[in-house]
């Protein structure tokens, strides 16, 4: 938005009849200005995926419940909370009195508040951001010069306590299972299950990847020829003495190894928009985690 960017915020929050500290910060300074606002009952963050997993952890450990404004790229988070991209709407949603509490999940110190990828994603990242011009056109040359030099890693996975051993160009990490089902691919049952998903996609060429990619897009993904593993987990461990690349919600971290993932489950307190039926709880509430749903096999390398 430019410099149209806070008038129009000062005009949505006004439009709903709420006083606001605004803080306009540049990439670098959102930590800061995070930690000076946390403590209040309700904070509301600007951004993207990358930024509002940054404030997730702080927020959750002094009591403030989050408020989003969808103003990133892809904005996953607020989608899956049904969070609109209309500011005046955003707005009234955090002025409410609605929350939801959904899990977040954790790399070591690092908290996160929808996926962790380990591999060819990471580099693809980077590759894309030393590009000039729009995300989504500078990631279709990257993803061709990635997947031309691209080889699977072998990892040392400690699942709940069981050891398994994985060869995968791509390992995900979600805060609660993602659904490969078509139409619905990249999105979450419930932000509230307390449970990681484990995705390790099996060793292929670089052509295979590119035809996985593509079905996995379509939802055409087929667990048994596709993945390595699959698993539903309260805590992953990636083994190894080493340093490597963790994209956390599209953000790319340097981390070492060994690097614990656990569930933090029910840790931040949201700002949701009411239920359509004032007799039925939000999808995100507790009452509507899918508890019957089995949990996923692991899988052993095939």
């Amino acid at each position: 938005m430019g410099d149209d960017l806070e008038p129009k915020l000062r005009e949505a929050f006004a439009a709903v009849g709420c006083g606001i500290d605004l803080q306009l910060c540049e990439g670098e300074a959102i930590g800061q200005a995070i930690e000076r606002s946390a403590g209040a009952p309700v904070v509301a963050i600007g951004g993207g995926d990358g930024t509002l997993g940054q404030a997730a952890g702080k927020l959750a450990q002094a009591g403030s419940a989050l408020g989003i404004l969808p103003l990133g790229t892809r904005n996953h988070l607020a989608l899956q909370l049904g969070i609109p991209a209309d500011l005046t709407a955003a707005a009234r949603i955090i002025a409410g009195s609605h929350r939801s509490r959904i899990d977040l999940a954790r790399a070591g110190d690092r908290v996160f508040s929808n996926n962790a990828s380990i591999g060819i994603y990471t580099h693809l990242v980077r590759q894309r951001d030393q590009r000039s011009g729009p995300k989504w056109l500078a990631t279709i040359p990257a993803a061709f010069d990635v997947l031309r030099h691209w080889r699977a890693q072998h990892f040392l996975l400690s699942i709940d306590g069981t050891t398994r051993k994985t060869k995968t160009p791509l390992l995900f990490i979600g805060n609660n299972r993602y659904t490969l089902d078509a139409g619905s691919v990249g999105t979450r049952d419930s932000l509230n299950d307390g449970r990681l998903s484990l995705y390790s996609v099996a060793a292929q060429t670089p052509f295979q990847l590119l035809g996985f990619a593509v079905r996995a897009a379509l939802g055409r993904a087929n667990p048994d020829r596709d993945f390595a593993e699959l698993a539903d987990a309260a805590e992953v461990v990636v083994g190894g003495r080493t340093m490597i690349d963790v994209a956390f919600d599209g953000e790319v971290e340097r981390m070492a190894l060994p690097l614990t993932f656990a569930i933090l489950a029910q840790a931040l307190e949201v700002m949701t928009p009411e239920p359509a039926d004032p007799g039925k709880p939000a999808q995100t509430d507790a009452a509507l985690s899918l508890a019957a749903r089995a949990s996923l096999p692991y899988r052993r390398d095939v």
